[in-house]
């Protein structure tokens, strides 16, 4: 993890790993057959596999395997394992099977948890399972496991956190004292001493408490916690007429025959929501008509609006009646910067909800899913509508971007 490295060397060649900080040199030294670490991003868990694999490998001549929830996972990883080996005379390389075969009989190859069908068939000494986290239990218990049997090999588990799933009862596992053969340890970001205090105070200020705890502090959080916290508590009473020098913004997420339309209003001066209209089953030309109504009353600064399919003809229509509207496509990397905007507004006591029931229950349900990337999915649960929850975070982003320029498209 700095620029200083130690070696592994075999008879002929010597290969430069990264110098582990005191956390990764407190699991290389442990003598424990199958070592759990749940540790927050950045904290160095790749660097600690690398230089695991590459010792078991070169040095005693182990067969190994870098194992990973998807294909594009360990793509890093190969690369870095292909560089590090090249200098080797003897080695093998097959781009074909990601698979190194070192001097001596050692060998390395890296795998994808995705078709586990595909893993079965050799004994291993060491597996290293990266996010395992991520991986259906059945990889460890039956495919891995079974291949370590023969051999007494040993296992590695790197992973931040995904709730409190079959990693979390690994790790409580490797907690009990009356398991000998097993090892847990736990670190947040912070315990790397290459990460600078400032920039995650910085982060910490805008990360939801529930992004937190699982990203940087290393923690299994429930994964029936709510994306959205203290909702109720946010509940106040707005003035029913804008007040003069107070400035409006709104938010629209569309929707017609099974979704609603929603339209979420907040004045940006106080962080307060003062309006709230929600409607379905009605003609695009009536729904802008509301909107127009809506905009009339309020006259808001910036209008935020979903852009996706039905949402550009709607605004195109609307710039025309003379709003200030802007349009945000919602993609895989647009919607989690906003929802956890929204959510750590709330959490912090930023922003006022109407008591409107329709928004306090979706925003209650409002669920989560953390992907391999560790990147989060965020959406109503199966059968439910999160059309209010969009509206208000489109609005809460307006509040935070009013002072962009009008008619641009995020």
């Amino acid at each position: 993890m700095t620029s200083s490295k130690p070696s592994v060397s075999n008879t002929s060649t010597t290969i430069k790993c990264m110098r582990p900080h005191l956390g990764q040199k407190q699991i290389m030294n442990s003598p424990a057959r199958f070592k759990v670490v749940a540790c927050g991003r950045r904290w160095g868990k790749t660097a600690l596999g690398m230089n695991l694999i590459l010792h078991s490998a070169l040095v005693e001549k182990k067969r190994c395997w870098w194992l990973t929830p998807t294909h594009q996972m360990s793509a890093q990883v190969w690369r870095d394992l292909k560089t590090s080996t090249k200098p080797l005379n003897g080695s093998k390389i097959s781009e074909t099977e990601r698979r190194i075969d070192l001097p001596g009989g050692g060998m390395i190859a890296v795998r994808s948890a995705f078709h586990p069908d595909n893993l079965r068939g050799e004994g291993l000494d060491l597996v290293v399972l990266d996010e395992a986290a991520f991986m259906p239990p059945q990889i460890w218990t039956d495919i891995v496991r079974p291949m370590l049997v023969s051999t007494r090999g040993q296992a590695l588990f790197l992973s931040t956190p995904n709730g409190q799933n079959w990693f979390c009862d690994l790790f409580n596992l490797g907690s009990d004292p009356l398991q000998p053969q097993w090892e847990s340890f736990q670190f947040p970001t912070a315990a790397n001493p290459l990460i600078h205090h400032q920039e995650l105070q910085d982060i910490r200020r805008q990360t939801p408490d529930h992004v937190w705890q699982t990203e940087y502090m290393a923690q299994f959080v429930s994964p029936g916690g709510q994306v959205f916290r203290h909702v109720r508590d946010a509940v106040s009473t707005p003035p029913p007429k804008p007040l003069p020098g107070h400035q409006y913004v709104a938010g629209i997420d569309w929707g017609r025959d099974n979704d609603y339309t929603a339209i979420a209003v907040i004045d940006a001066t106080t962080r307060q929501m003062v309006a709230l209209d929600r409607f379905n089953q009605i003609g695009w030309s009536l729904q802008r008509n509301r909107l127009l109504a809506l905009a009339n009353h309020w006259q808001p600064h910036v209008i935020w609006a979903e852009i996706n399919s039905i949402g550009e003809p709607n605004i195109e229509a609307l710039i025309q009646e003379g709003l200030p509207i802007r349009g945000f496509r919602t993609t895989a990397q647009s919607k989690p910067p906003l929802i956890e905007s929204l959510a750590l507004a709330l959490e912090r006591g930023s922003l006022s909800l109407l008591d409107e029931p329709t928004l306090l229950a979706e925003l209650t349900t409002y669920s989560q899913q953390r992907l391999p990337s560790g990147a989060f999915r965020y959406g109503a649960p199966p059968g439910a509508h999160d059309d209010t929850v969009i509206a208000t975070a489109l609005a809460w982003h307006a509040a935070q971007h009013s002072a962009m320029p009008l008619y641009a498209f995020a």
